[in-house]
């Protein structure tokens, strides 16, 4: 790997790990009004990194150093607009929040890891505001805080990038004109706003196990993102509650068994064909810890059932011992608490191995005319491996080219073309 390719994929990965970060603090900076802004010294920053690293190699603090040039620029643009900031750099003595004053001698304070780590965590409840709608408050949280590219975001929603693109705009605008400032919502009204962020959390996590615009499939970086920042929510008393114990169950389970998902050239190994022997005990373990934790409360999430559901795959000593008939309870009990058309086409899986093909494919047809359903790979490739066992080959052939031609990811593509050519 040249040089150049290294601190391109080293930025790639500060990219996830301090742009939200960048962008909360310098939110808080210039207000909220200002978020292009904030936007462009954040992409500066990072510019800057990859300009002076190709030449001086990458620094041994590197968040620190983004931190530090994101802090200058920021200062640098103040003294130069200060009345359009309302900067008043004769006093030391710093105004109210509310008025827009921060002086730029007193930056140091903003860019200390506590203050940091409150205001990512306060700009994640700022974009999940009540009167922002759920898909416009989750996708403005991928895109903004976690380093999401507007395609990676589509996918997350089975959806066009010109309407993610939409909904950044009207969020922008949202924050723009009602002054929306980083802050963690007090207790009474924290636990509806809280359902927003762990939702980002789970598709965060949901993209670095199956990655939509890398040539790595699995991308460990984002996946331990997602943990970081639910450990976050767990260590603050008033997010420490049993959904977010349950979502990191969810997230331990799946992390554990990332290892075994590839061979070595990045051919996809389906669950069936895993070394379970690779499988991460200390995180199931973990897992189970969590889950426990999570049965402390008196409200079933969605959450809680997938985690339940991670549970019975870990626990099974090969793909033969899978409780398919308590899996597929679970998936039931998820359906009377959301019509997601995903969660019916991964129940028709577990109805494949349970019941078989013709029962599967029967659990299909109330969603074979979904439009955005009809958009995701996996819903295709699922019925190219019904109609596979039904011994239909044309049309687990055609089911499986269709979804080979809706997957951007190279290892799904593979093994999309391997499963046509063993049908």
């Amino acid at each position: 790997m040249s040089a150049s390719s290294h601190i391109d994929q080293a930025v790639n990965h500060l990219f996830r790990q301090a742009s939200g970060k960048m962008v909360a603090v310098l939110v808080k900076i210039f207000g909220p009004e200002n978020y292009t802004l904030v936007e462009d010294v954040v992409q500066d920053a990072l510019l800057s990194g990859l300009e002076t690293w190709k030449f001086n190699g990458i620094p041994d603090n590197p968040e620190a150093w983004l931190f530090r040039v994101a802090k200058n620029k920021a200062i640098d643009i103040i003294r130069r607009k200060k009345h359009q900031y309302y900067i008043d750099f004769s006093s030391q003595e710093e105004l109210p929040p509310a008025a827009g004053y921060t002086p730029a001698d007193n930056f140091d304070q903003y860019w200390q890891d506590q203050a940091i780590r409150d205001d990512f965590l306060g700009m994640m409840f700022a974009c999940c505001h009540p009167d922002i709608s759920p898909e416009n408050q989750v996708t403005f949280i991928l895109k903004s805080l976690c380093g999401f590219s507007t395609r990676e975001a589509a996918r997350a929603f089975l959806t066009s990038e010109d309407t993610i693109s939409k909904r950044l705009y009207r969020t922008k605008e949202f924050f723009r004109t009602n002054h929306i400032r980083p802050a963690i919502p007090p207790p009474a009204q924290l636990s509806g706003r809280l359902d927003a962020v762990l939702n980002s959390l789970y598709l965060l996590f949901n993209e670095g196990y199956s990655a939509t615009q890398h040539e790595q499939l699995v991308r460990e970086d984002i996946i331990a993102q997602a943990i970081y920042l639910c450990q976050s929510l767990l260590e603050h008393e008033h997010t420490r509650q049993p959904r977010t114990s349950a979502l990191m169950a969810l997230f331990c389970f799946h992390a554990a068994r990332i290892r075994s998902r590839l061979q070595a050239d990045g051919t996809i190994i389906p669950l069936s064909q895993q070394d379970r022997r690779q499988w991460d005990k200390a995180l199931i373990a973990s897992g189970n810890e969590w889950l426990n934790k999570a049965a402390s409360g008196t409200t079933l999430s969605p959450f809680h059932l997938e985690a339940a559901i991670a549970y019975e795959h870990c626990m099974a000593p090969d793909y033969a011992a899978t409780n398919w008939k308590m899996i597929l309870s679970y998936y039931d009990a998820l359906l009377q608490l959301t019509k997601d058309p995903v969660i019916l086409l991964n129940r028709s899986v577990a109805l494949l191995e349970y019941a078989g093909a013709p029962a599967a494919l029967q659990s299909l047809e109330a969603v074979q005319h979904h439009r955005q359903l009809n958009r995701y790979y996996l819903y295709h490739a699922v019925l190219g491996e019904i109609y596979k066992r039904m011994n239909e080959k044309d049309k687990a052939v055609a089911c499986f080219e269709q979804a080979r031609q809706l997957t951007a990811a190279q290892q799904e593509q593979q093994f999309l073309t391997a499963k046509i050519a063993d049908t």
